[in-house]
């Protein structure tokens, strides 16, 4: 099993730094990688070394970038793009290194498989809150990317811990607990070669009993894979895309598939703009020696770190509100379409069970797909019901939603929300 992690991350290793060419020169600052110790709880001994560039904003945005096996945070930190790229939109990476023989991280036991259950995410869940307590890490724009190991990791911490991430990247990696063992052994070989195969909401449920009775938003999601990878094979790729469109309410049908550039098919689901909640990019022939040339400011463009990486604006104090529910409706559009992000509060004493909420659309808007929920009819004066998994609300709880339209040009905002009956105020 050792013999087979050594000869896989070596190759990942020998791809990445050699093959590739993804040594870069040191970034044009006085900025140095260094290592953290004490900080926090351990179970697996893991080692932590922090990159905090010069100039960064008093509530920087925080990338989490988990290694290889047989590779190391400072071996991750010179061999990609993501220090050059923290240097330049002002963003904190954690590189947290596995010590155990075979240097991967574990996926597979049924500690790292739920959330505070124990092993290495613990470890990196310290990291990510040192951070957030000593660098004034943004707790809103926190993310994961991993390769390889580091890929099945990030699979790993959206399942564990949906409520810290906002999204990951997925680089070579396995859906969450598609390399869950429970003999002690950390290698899965019916996975590693593709042939776990279940259906969207078998995956789905994996994830969803890593942290139960969770109903808020889940982490967007982007997934990179090799036709040719022959370590952890390409169908590792479709199963990832059924697992995170199930966690997010989706159908396995794509909202947009385009070719970025030669033998790259990318597909969108939930959504066709550069945020949508999956975004899946196959490349023709590759193997397993990703990432590659600009795959890195594409995953930083994807989380939205590529516009600044200035402080999120100043939180304001939400007045009281009257009444027993509270709605937020945030939409984005474009020329003929938008997204919707719809949360919903309850504001009363007691849990507010098998919701719905109406409201009515402005003329020429027409929904086209939904998540984490089911909306009927597709305009006019529509109902949002909630999903198998998410109908209680217990009080001061949120519960979100989204849905995409089209638009004839009229990108209006319904004017007002009933929940169960009951008028809402609006956010």
């Amino acid at each position: 099993m050792r013999a087979r992690h050594r000869i896989a991350g070596a190759a990942v290793a020998t791809a990445l730094l050699a093959v590739l060419g993804l040594v870069l020169a040191a970034p044009a600052s006085s900025a140095q990688l260094v290592e953290v110790t004490g900080f926090g709880t351990n179970p697996t001994n893991l080692r932590m070394h922090l990159y905090v560039p010069d100039g960064v904003g008093s509530r920087p945005p925080v990338l989490l970038a988990v290694h290889y096996c047989t590779g190391s945070g400072p071996a991750l930190h010179s061999g990609t793009e993501f220090a050059s790229l923290a240097d330049r939109h002002k963003f904190i990476v954690v590189y947290p290194s596995a010590t155990r023989s075979g240097a991967c991280f574990d996926v597979s036991s049924p500690q790292a498989l739920r959330r505070d259950g124990g092993s290495d995410p613990v470890g990196i869940m310290s990291m990510v809150r040192y951070v957030h307590q000593r660098h004034g890490g943004d707790p809103e724009r926190t993310f994961v990317t991993g390769v390889s190991s580091g890929a099945m990791m990030t699979n790993v911490l959206l399942g564990d811990y949906p409520d810290v991430f906002k999204a990951g990247a997925a680089y070579m990696g396995v859906p969450f607990g598609c390399f869950a063992t429970t003999d002690g052994s950390s290698w899965n070989s019916q996975c590693a070669n593709g042939q776990i195969v279940r259906t969207p909401q078998q995956w789905g449920d994996l994830v969803r009993a890593a942290y139960p009775g969770y109903a808020g938003p889940r982490p967007r999601m982007q997934i990179w894979h090799g036709t040719e990878d022959s370590t952890l094979r390409y169908p590792n790729f479709q199963e990832q895309i059924k697992q995170w469109t199930n966690v997010h309410g989706l159908g396995q049908t794509p909202s947009s598939t385009d070719t970025p550039q030669a033998g790259y098919t990318r597909t969108r689901y939930g959504g066709t703009g550069g945020t949508a909640p999956v975004e899946a990019i196959s490349l023709q022939g590759a193997g397993h020696d990703l990432p590659r040339g600009g795959m890195a400011a594409e995953t930083i463009r994807f989380f939205g770190l590529d516009s600044g990486g200035g402080p999120t604006s100043t939180p304001t104090i939400t007045p009281t509100v009257s009444g027993p529910c509270q709605v937020g409706y945030t939409m984005n559009a474009w020329n003929t379409g938008f997204t919707t992000a719809v949360s919903i509060t309850n504001r009363g004493a007691s849990p507010v069970t098998a919701w719905s909420l109406a409201f009515t659309l402005p003329a020429g808007q027409t929904i086209t797909g939904a998540w984490n929920t089911t909306i009927t009819p597709s305009s006019g004066q529509v109902t949002a019901t909630n999903a198998p998994y998410n109908g209680t609300i217990a009080p001061n709880a949120t519960v979100t939603f989204g849905f995409q339209a089209t638009h004839t040009g009229n990108t209006a905002k319904p004017s007002a929300f009933t929940l169960n009956g009951a008028a809402c105020a609006v956010q």
